[in-house]
């Protein structure tokens, strides 16, 4: 089988195509024949030694995988040879063939295809849990989701209108951007590139401030946006896109009663049933249209690096999705 990997942390240019033995499931893992890939930014993280956690060498890239089970371990109960899955996987996902513990994998309903099912649990669950888990949006609550027209950003203003939340706030950098937001559920849209747009948040909720942000930035985006904080309001930080470190005054938090809130997605990714529950849920969201997904392109796998180009340049919309 053909895979991916890298041997040498850096550019676009380290991924390699190699050639090896398709593996045997054994205990409780099943065996995948891909169909799709999902690319993310955790991939390009990982290729160039700056993800959250260590990335050891030789090193397969992939989270994200969809396809159909073609052989099982002795000791699998509930996956069937045939049957078509999606599964978020820790890494090992560009490749023809991948190894998955049967509790990550999950049925595709009917209607579904390979590239939808694939282009949502990163995001998908990310939105998902930065809103639900860690934000704790109640219905009828305000919220404010920044890059409103990225990958977690499009699902987080779907998921916060079927949340039922009050008051949707996003920004975005252009006018498209904004006006996709807009489109997808959002009652205001802010360029966050002017100054002022700290202010534009705050005259939004009539100076009350927002109960739930999310904030991949960092810098200074991280501290407007504290600002923006209702009493009791949660701040979930889920990246560093700035590559800005962040200093806080922890007592700034007391006066209004405010959290801080960390998200990782592979931490509940470990939570079996938490992860198969949601992941369910979203992809009914998708079935029935509840949630429109945009697939940015599909390129052969041997074009990994072509695709790491693309992403990395941001100028793509929607998921770009790699094919064996």
């Amino acid at each position: 089988m053909k895979s991916i990997q890298f041997t040498q942390y850096g550019g676009p240019e380290v991924l390699q195509m190699i050639e090896s033995d398709i593996p045997k499931p054994t205990g409780r893992q099943v065996l995948i024949e891909v169909k799709a890939i999902g690319v993310n930014y955790a991939d390009t993280a990982r290729r160039e030694g700056k993800y959250v956690v260590p990335t050891p060498l030789p090193f397969v890239p992939g989270t994200e995988v969809a396809g159909t089970v073609c052989e099982v371990g002795e000791e699998v109960t509930s996956v069937q040879i045939g049957q078509r899955v999606v599964a978020l996987i820790e890494a090992g996902g560009y490749t023809e063939y991948t190894l998955v513990d049967e509790r990550s994998v999950i049925s595709l309903p009917d209607g579904l295809d390979f590239y939808q099912a694939v282009a949502l649990p990163v995001q998908g669950l990310s939105a998902y849990h930065i809103l639900k888990t860690m934000g704790r949006l109640e219905e009828g609550e305000t919220v404010l989701i920044h890059a409103a027209a990225g990958g977690v950003g499009t699902v987080a203003v779907q998921l916060a209108r079927i949340f039922g939340a009050g008051n949707i706030i996003t920004t975005a950098s252009t006018e498209e951007k904004r006006a996709l937001a807009r489109q997808l559920g959002a009652h205001v849209a802010i360029d966050y590139t002017k100054e002022e747009w700290k202010d534009e948040v705050l005259a939004a909720t009539d100076g009350k401030g927002v109960d739930v942000a999310l904030e991949m930035a960092g810098g200074d985006i991280f501290h407007k946006t504290l600002q923006c904080l209702a009493p009791f309001g949660r701040l979930v930080i889920y990246g560093v896109a700035s590559g800005q470190l962040t200093k806080m005054t922890p007592s700034l938090l007391m006066g209004k009663n405010l959290s801080v809130i960390g998200f990782f997605l592979p931490q509940i990714m470990r939570k079996r049933a938490l992860y198969q529950q949601s992941l369910q849920e979203m992809l009914q969201y998708v079935q029935t249209g509840r949630i429109q997904l945009t697939i940015g392109g599909v390129y052969p796998l041997e074009q990994a690096a072509d695709v790491h180009r693309l992403l990395q340049s941001r100028q793509t919309h929607g998921k770009l999705i790699l094919v064996p």
